[in-house]
């Protein structure tokens, strides 16, 4: 086995025709389809992407791949991450394979696989792909058992159909903006949203394959609360480039992100009799916010490490329903087996229509903490120093004991991008902005790298 690993915490990432090139696209989709579909004589593997200019160079090299091992590609196009896993389903298809770099920016890409059941695979499966594709020792069929593309024209439809039917209100009269980041959602959400009734205002939904996340998205909220001043709605929804995530504001242009779209849905469905073991699944990074809202609300939360992969795990270990991450990432595992952006967009207004209530009153019970983030840029393998460098463990220390009762500190490595992310949660904005800048400082001399502003 290579001692570099391929896969990271959502799939094979890396900047398109440089480090993920056609080759790589081409060597994925051969191991990728020999390892998901050993057993099956003709397999099927369902193919997403997002809006980017790489997509369908990748695409082509990866529907190559998958047929040059005698298995069929079903191509839907662009579609969100979450609509490949339920197409996979939808479709019978043996696999699921989303192009996409999610939140980052153009000139990145990705390539992400899903089981038969439209779950993220484990880390041995992916270990199993990459240890086939440094063998060679994949089939080479001729003839009539060579494999087929076919082009799935009703995708996009089947998939909103899908979503349409997860919900069970009317959003008419609902002044709706909508934010889709250039990228997968594009031609969906503003006909999703119209469809059931809602005076949509679209923004960032004519993708040019070079614009997607540009200074729009979940990951530039402030765009969306702009925006919803400007036309007096009564909600925005941001998504990022593959539509997994959604971050959201109320009528005042006030940020709903991920940790309160768990509480307020989180409450909603306890409400109902639908949250299982009245439990949430967060992460590390759920604001401190949110356990106290838990425990006003009667509700536990666990926690994972950050990645809606270690979400999802938790969930499926303890059979709990609902969970996600401060991020946007929501999974509502009653619906969908990964993070959903529309979906979660759907709960969040079904909670609004059921209460008979604004966004800000319902969200109002969970507030933040203060909380500061400083991402420091460094080379890959110098991402786990932090751990062992005396100088930034020092640092860290003398944070950790200020912090005592009244915040916390979380500094770890990003996994899909060269990122050293330094976390600080207090009730003091300056004290945690100071240590923040103190850690990461250090970090950036040890690690020779530098604050990415």
């Amino acid at each position: 086995m290579s001692q570099t690993r391929l896969f990271g915490t959502d799939g094979v990432r890396g900047v398109a025709n440089s480090e993920l090139t056609p080759l790589l696209a081409f060597e994925l989709g051969r191991a990728g389809a020999t390892v998901l579909t050993s057993d099956i004589h003709r397999p099927k593997i369902l193919i997403g992407r997002d809006t980017r200019i790489s997509g369908t160079m990748l695409e082509s090299a990866l529907i190559a791949g998958i047929m040059s091992v005698g298995a069929d590609a079903l191509i839907a196009g662009v579609v969100p991450t979450p609509g490949v896993a339920y197409l996979t389903r939808y479709y019978k298809a043996d696999a699921g394979v989303m192009i996409s770099a999610s939140h980052n920016s153009v000139e990145f890409n990705g390539i992400k696989f899903f089981d038969s059941n439209g779950y993220k695979l484990p880390d041995e499966t992916e270990d199993r792909i990459q240890q086939l594709i440094e063998s060679g020792e994949m089939p080479s069929p001729t003839g009539v058992e060579v494999g087929r593309s076919i082009y799935m024209k009703h995708a996009k439809d089947e998939y909103m159909s899908f979503l349409v039917s997860t919900l069970d209100v009317r959003l008419d009269g609902i002044k709706v903006v909508l934010d889709c980041a250039n990228g997968a959602s594009s031609e969906i959400a503003p006909q999703l949203f119209r469809s059931l009734g809602a005076e949509v205002y679209p923004f960032y939904f004519m993708p040019d394959g070079t614009d997607i996340n540009k200074n729009c998205g979940s990951t530039h909220p402030e765009r969306i609360c702009e925006l919803v001043r400007e036309i007096g709605a009564d909600v925005g929804l941001a998504f990022d480039g593959d539509a997994d995530r959604l971050i959201a504001c109320d009528e005042r242009g006030v940020e709903i992100d991920g940790d309160h779209v768990l509480a307020v849905c989180g409450r909603m469905l306890k409400n109902e009799g639908r949250l299982k073991k009245n439990t949430i699944v967060g992460t590390v990074m759920s604001n401190m916010g949110l356990d106290i809202f838990a425990d006003q609300n009667g509700l536990t939360l666990e926690k994972t490490g950050v990645g809606d992969r270690y979400v999802l795990e938790k969930m499926l270990e303890k059979d709990y329903t609902l969970g996600g991450e401060k991020s946007g990432h929501v999974i509502f595992r009653e619906f969908n087996t990964t993070g959903d952006g529309m979906m979660s967009a759907l709960q969040l207004l079904r909670a609004k229509v059921l209460a008979g209530q604004e966004l800000s009153e319902l969200a109002k019970d969970m507030k933040n903490l203060p909380q500061v983030l400083v991402n420091v840029e460094v080379e890959n393998e110098k991402k786990d120093l932090y751990k062992t460098d005396p100088a930034i463990l020092d640092e860290i220390r003398k944070a950790e004991e200020a912090l005592t009762g009244h915040g916390r500190t979380l500094i770890r490595a990003s996994g899909t991008e060269p990122l050293i992310r330094v976390m600080l949660e207090g009730d003091n904005v300056q004290e945690i902005d100071r240590y923040a800048l103190a850690i990461a400082r250090t970090v950036a001399k040890i690690c020779n790298g530098h604050i990415k502003q």
